[in-house]
């Protein structure tokens, strides 16, 4: 079996829910685990989070939504931040109990064609200028009274900087709108505005994603969170070339003297950045050593000069573990962030689940 793979720490996942938890204090979590739990694995995580007591989850769709259900008991709610796009959507939102948002007269109208009995959350723009109601009051009127309303939602556009001016202006647009509507319940705050303005305003619930998984939305009010994804590999082979000889496609690495080189299954394919060419490092031993040459589908190549490295040695390129590359690390490497890096990983790579 190829040996690139994907280690999925549960435990570090249950510390910083807990941690969020605590945090928030009254104000309750809705785990965000839409894009395969950010490429952690849907039905591992969630399963965890349940363990640990989360009964508030949102994914993308109502296909994740049947996906969670399948799993997570109805005392749970699974919410639909990309609401209903058809009437098979509506369907499934019936049969499943899932709990779409909404910010269309439209999806009103599936869900009731549908026969949707159920509960959803209205969705309102407070100048993301994305998905929201441009008229939430029109909206809210227009719910069936088979409906029930769970309560409003918006987005901060800006809330990993807190000192942006538009957070304040859409706290302020939201405070004006929780006065105009009442909802059972509001919501506001992803990880970073969880962290940042959660004192600014009363909102019942909080839904963090990358902050699960282990990644401080802002680095200077950090809460102590714990990275729960390993990207590793093995070393295949071992070359020596003399200095001069170049490395990968397109030549734009030569050696600088005579050196060894190890040859590492895992690339571009498996959600290793090409931007990593000639710039990323990688864990070996204790050792950042750097790749060198143009990163390939299925490999990439290491210098790694004198460094005691043998065939089968474990190679990390982020991890969680002291030493190791983070994920942050290496997605500002690549000038990306670590949301793009995790949900990049393709299914190719298997997910293993340890606790420790």
């Amino acid at each position: 079996m190829r040996p690139a793979t994907l280690i999925i720490n549960l435990q570090h996942l249950a510390w910083n829910y807990h941690l969020l938890q605590k945090h928030a204090g009254e104000t309750n979590i809705m785990a965000v685990v839409k894009a395969n739990a950010y490429g952690h694995g849907l039905l591992p995580i969630a399963n965890t989070l349940y363990q640990e007591g989360c009964r508030n989850f949102a994914v993308t769709d109502a296909y994740e939504g049947e996906t969670l259900r399948s799993e997570i008991p109805q005392d749970s709610n699974i919410v639909l931040f990309s609401g209903v796009f058809d009437a098979e959507d509506a369907a499934l939102c019936q049969k499943y109990a899932l709990t779409p948002v909404i910010a269309l007269p439209e999806q009103l109208t599936l869900l009731h064609c549908a026969g949707f009995t159920g509960k959803l959350w209205l969705k309102v723009d407070t100048g993301m200028s994305r998905i929201g109601a441009t008229s939430p009051q029109t909206l809210i009127k227009q719910i069936p009274p088979s409906m029930r309303l769970a309560g409003m939602m918006s987005h901060l556009a800006c809330a990993d900087e807190p000192k942006h001016a538009l957070n304040q202006q859409q706290i302020k647009q939201f405070k004006t709108l929780q006065q105009t509507i009442q909802a059972p319940a509001y919501s506001l705050f992803n990880s970073a505005g969880l962290i940042a303005f959660a004192q600014h305003i009363n909102t019942d619930i909080a839904r963090p994603g990358l902050a699960l998984y282990g990644i401080e939305p802002i680095a200077s009010k950090a809460l102590g969170l714990k990275p729960i994804m390993q990207l590793r590999s093995q070393v295949m082979q071992i070359r020596d070339i003399q200095k001069g000889e170049t490395v990968s496609y397109g030549a734009t690495w030569s050696a600088p003297q005579d050196m060894r080189i190890a040859i590492v299954a895992l690339g571009y394919a498996d959600g290793l950045p090409r931007l990593l060419s000639n710039q990323g490092q990688a864990w070996i031993h204790g050792q950042l050593l750097p790749i060198v040459g143009r990163v390939c589908m299925d490999y990439c190549m290491l210098a790694i000069n004198q460094h005691h490295v043998q065939v089968g040695d474990e190679v990390v390129f982020f991890g969680y573990h002291d030493g190791q590359p983070s994920a942050n690390h290496v997605a500002t490497q690549c000038q990306t962030i670590s949301y793009e890096l995790f949900t990049q990983i393709p299914s190719r790579v298997p997910r293993t689940y340890v606790k420790e």
